[in-house]
């Protein structure tokens, strides 16, 4: 194909293993310099010196009109565009494409051995025959990205007949790209561009380039996989005390875990809108206090960071009083027991929240008041019950004898402590 107003060059097609010609010829000579380059754009010839060390490359003919060389055991690696220059002012540029062809696909249909005629026979032929496509290769503009960035992932399957279909998947959903197809000397180029926004998830995760062609059975397929940097993930755990509860006198213990790509180095500690407690200590991720005190009330932060950013998490410290020990009683009486239970109550309902707490306080208050007051009723009504009791039999042992007497006056000889117990009483005196 030529390109350059002066250089021209033919796109050449080739059995794999078999020898293709490359010529960079020039219409109107003025021993110009002319170099032919790969399709990475490295130098094959110079005029005819060869810097790439690649033997299957010989020169064929050099002058200044013209520089061919040919390229012998060709492989399906070596399809591509192949430059010629001329070093011109200004300079000039021309390209060929070779393609490769297996012998399956062609020599053996053809029934016949690759010869100079063979172009003429498979000019005849090629309608009838599917070519799969050879060099499926797949770019990604970046090596690593970030979270949220949108890249460009790019697949291309060269030399197929007809053009191939093209397939996107990130793992096991399919994602939907934008084709283009190229023809060159009767043969098709497929290439599908993907934009893709990655985030943290994707890390990991490759994203698949599938051709479908009547040539091809099963899955022809080319991956790449995703590396994506994020910013850190930050988690504070407890590693004492066990319960989770924390009293005056104890100790607290504080771990930070943080996640991110690449990896945090460093965490740090701070106190929000307050200094550290002097008796705090910090050892790279670790927090630790010792000897809770109320005066250490607050939020603590641990903060994490990478090239990609910074996050952090947030631990609210609440030190509550310690747990009262109540003597055991030293009576059994009902009262006392119960009042012991309920101050008992009263002094574990300190380890919940502060709202709870007086929820709690005030509906004990009330349990204690009225457990009180009823004991007091039960205390008074016994008490009289047995007063009562008492006094009832003073006054029937006065009045003993007195039931049978006939009048008043017998009913007093008779009862006990009466006349004849006086006389009785002056007998034994006597």
């Amino acid at each position: 194909m030529g390109d350059g107003q002066n250089l021209f060059t033919k796109d050449v097609t080739v059995i794999e293993g078999e020898v293709a010609t490359i010529s960079c010829q020039v219409n109107k000579s003025d021993d110009s310099v002319i170099q032919l380059l790969n399709p990475n754009r490295q130098t094959i010839y110079f005029r005819d010196f060869r810097p790439l060390k690649d033997s299957r490359f010989q020169l064929l003919n050099f002058s200044s009109s013209e520089l061919k060389v040919s390229l012998t055991n060709v492989s399906i690696s070596d399809e591509g565009r192949y430059f010629c220059q001329l070093y011109t002012d200004p300079p000039q540029e021309s390209y060929t494409t070779i393609t490769v062809l297996g012998k399956s696909a062609w020599g053996r249909v053809l029934g016949a051995e690759w010869d100079g005629s063979y172009y003429q026979m498979a000019s005849s032929h090629e309608e009838k025959v599917n070519v799969p496509p050879r060099n499926l290769m797949i770019d990604i503009q970046k090596d690593t990205a970030v979270e949220g960035e949108e890249i460009e992932v790019n697949c291309t399957a060269m030399a197929s007949k007809p053009a191939t279909t093209i397939r996107w998947f990130k793992g096991n959903k399919e994602l939907k790209g934008k084709s283009e197809v190229e023809e060159w000397s009767d043969m098709y180029t497929v290439t599908s561009q993907l934009m893709l926004k990655v985030h943290k998830e994707d890390d990991g995760v490759p994203v698949i380039c599938q051709v479908e062609h009547p040539a091809v059975t099963g899955n022809l397929q080319t991956q790449r996989y995703l590396e994506v940097q994020y910013k850190p993930q930050v988690h504070i755990q407890m590693t004492y005390p066990l319960q989770g509860l924390t009293r005056e006198g104890d100790a607290l213990e504080l771990t930070c875990e943080a996640i991110g790509k690449p990896q945090p180095v460093m965490v740090t500690w701070v106190r929000v809108d307050d200094e550290m407690p002097q008796h705090a200590v910090l050892s790279g991720p670790n927090l630790f206090i010792n000897n809770l005190n109320k005066t250490d009330n607050g939020t603590y932060r641990c903060e994490a960071s990478n090239i990609v950013g910074k996050a952090h998490s947030d631990y609210m410290l609440y030190v509550y009083d310690p747990p009262t020990t109540i003597p055991p009683p030293t009576t059994t009486t009902t009262t006392t027991t119960t009042t012991t239970t309920i101050l008992t109550i009263i002094t574990d309902s300190r380890a919940g929240e502060e709202g709870a707490i007086r929820a709690v306080d005030h509906a004990v208050i009330g349990g204690v008041v009225a457990v009180v007051v009823f004991a007091m009723l039960c205390l008074l009504i016994i008490l009289g019950r047995y007063f009562a009791r008492h006094k009832g039999t003073y006054f029937t042992h006065e009045a003993k004898g007195a039931d049978d007497a006939a009048d008043a006056d017998t009913a007093i000889i008779n009862a006990e402590g009466g006349q004849n117990n006086s006389e009785e009483k002056k007998e034994y005196f006597i």
